[in-house]
């Protein structure tokens, strides 16, 4: 190999405010939306720990060959400025590369700016060619995930687990969910990973709006995420994740949501999504008692 080490430089706009596109590239619900390089290649997490020390492992399947794993290891992060990770990829247990990953944040207008720099050394193999087409197609399909994605946040005085036992909890999150004068039918409910939570939105003037939750992971006190489907087993319309952070006794509550479509978003900021979602998250402060 003749370019055996290369330093790569991947620039981006992102319509997106800076708060949104730091939630999609280190959100796990959200990289396992925009991080498969090509359409022909299906990306699955095995484990998703994203703090400074946590790791990230990855398989990409492309039917007929090996899978490529990704072993990632969180190194720096500063909400929302900069993230660091080395990176190595294997193929049958053979190293092909190892890279050093920085990820530069900043606002651009209305919306972002991204500029990632991998410091990259080849291994078994010339991965300079392979580095820029993944990248650069993973940040184009990040590019246009973070432009309907919609971002929550709130801060509740109270602790995470007593916050976390109000969302996780079959019994509670029924009385809570939904804008201010919404109820919560329930069919069935089970908030494990793997399960679901069926049931209808009624709103002040009894119009019913069927919901369909699928729960994937689950973990404790930490974050969740889960599909968002219009009824039981109908069309998804978003993929979504809730993280939970304490600090000083209270907990920060991030509620994310990629809408399926550009129009979805667009159609959901319309009706009012942004503020009938911080109503809910306003409900959920008031029901644990810290509003």
């Amino acid at each position: 190999m003749t370019d055996r080490f290369a330093t790569l430089t991947f620039t981006r706009q992102v319509a997106a405010p800076l708060a949104t596109l730091w939630q999609v590239w280190t959100a796990p619900a959200a990289r396992a939306v925009w991080a498969a390089p090509a359409p022909t290649v299906t990306v699955v997490f095995l484990e998703a720990d994203m703090r400074v020390g946590g790791r990230e492992v990855s398989l990409c399947k492309v039917e007929g060959q090996p899978d490529i794993r990704c072993d990632c290891g969180w190194l720096e992060l500063v909400p929302p400025q900069r993230c660091v990770n080395y990176e190595v990829i294997s193929c049958e247990g053979v190293t092909q590369s190892a890279a050093l990953v920085t990820a530069d944040f900043a606002p651009a207008g209305e919306g972002s700016q991204l500029v990632v720099t991998v410091q990259l050394s080849s291994l078994a193999a010339d991965m300079q060619a392979g580095y820029r087409q993944g990248f650069g197609a993973g940040l184009d399909t990040l590019a246009q995930v973070a432009d309907r994605t919609m971002v929550l946040q709130r801060r509740i005085m109270a602790p995470r687990q007593v916050v976390w036992g109000a969302w996780m909890n079959p019994e509670t999150l029924p009385r809570w969910w939904g804008p201010d004068g919404f109820s919560c039918r329930t069919k069935r409910i089970d908030l494990r990973a793997g399960g679901e939570w069926v049931f209808d939105m009624i709103a002040p003037d009894g119009t019913v709006f069927p919901n369909h939750h699928r729960y994937g992971e689950v973990r404790t006190e930490d974050r969740i995420s889960y599909a968002l489907h219009w009824g039981e087993n109908g069309p998804k319309h978003a993929d979504a994740w809730a993280l939970f952070e304490e600090a000083d006794g209270a907990t920060t509550v991030t509620l994310g949501m990629i809408f399926s479509s550009a129009a979805e978003f667009q159609e959901a900021k319309g009706f009012g999504a942004i503020e009938l979602g911080m109503q809910t998250l306003g409900k959920l402060a008031r029901f644990v008692g810290a509003a």
